[in-house]
């Protein structure tokens, strides 16, 4: 499970306001964000068992993130690491809708890709069919399709748009929409061949479990003269902040 709050287009200083949290099992090996010795203007965490990330910039102003699409299909043998949708845009200079149209969507395990600019966003999921370019909004996106009604996606969604509306977004604020760990009504929670426990403890923006759950929170900031600013914190399994740390640069 992963979770991004996006608002693009609306505020009137920030047209690129981007909040995720990243979900994972804790055993699993990732680098801390950082600018990425072999890839020098790219600035991101780094997935160490698959090679690619779920969030990343580049200093020219790109910025793509992707999440695991949540169904019953197994992936198959040879299907390439999602992370690497990610590097492919960054490193590519076609527009984000010209990108995910050379995307071979058979070759990855279920995937919701979002790739773009301040000026330009757009969305892949090969879970259906097209491409969408994303209109001025604020959108929510977790392991289904963009804007699922998911409970933690509509809350998320609505959370940011009040921040918007009354002219309230800081970086600290964001990190503590993202750090939300109210979980859905019992009645709500879908199993789906999980046990409950686990079903319910990840209706919540921020998960806690001993073995899997929120790894980090990534606030992305763009301004209107093409500043931009990241920041990675990170938690351990308990929840617990364990570091954070911050990147700059203007395009």
């Amino acid at each position: 499970m992963c979770l991004i709050a996006l608002s693009f287009g609306e505020h009137p200083d920030l047209p690129l306001i981007l909040a995720a949290n990243r979900d994972e099992f804790h055993r699993r090996p990732s680098q801390d964000a950082r600018w990425w010795p072999d890839k020098p203007d790219v600035v991101g965490g780094r997935d160490l068992q698959a090679g690619g990330t779920w969030l990343a910039l580049h200093r020219n102003g790109r910025f793509a993130t992707v999440t695991n699409y949540r169904d019953a299909r197994a992936p198959e043998p040879g299907h390439l690491s999602r992370g690497h949708l990610v590097t492919g845009f960054l490193g590519s200079d076609l527009s984000p809708g010209e990108f995910l149209g050379t995307v071979e969507e058979d070759r990855y395990a279920g995937f919701n890709l979002l790739v773009g600019t301040r000026h330009e966003v757009a969305y892949l999921s090969n879970r259906e069919d097209g491409t969408r370019s994303l209109a001025p909004g604020t959108y929510g996106l977790s392991n289904a399709l963009l804007d699922g009604p998911w409970h933690k996606v509509e809350r998320s969604k609505e959370r940011l748009a009040s921040l918007v509306a009354r002219g309230a977004v800081t970086e600290t604020e964001l990190m503590r929409l993202m750090n939300d760990r109210n979980k859905a009504p019992a009645a709500a929670v879908e199993t789906d061949r999980l046990d409950f426990r686990t079903a319910h403890a990840i209706t919540a923006p921020f998960i806690v479990m001993p073995d899997y759950g929120t790894r980090c929170t990534t606030v992305v900031l763009a301004d209107n003269h093409g500043n931009w600013r990241f920041t990675e914190r990170r938690f351990d399994p308990a929840g617990r902040r364990t570091g954070e740390a911050t990147f700059t640069f203007s395009e």
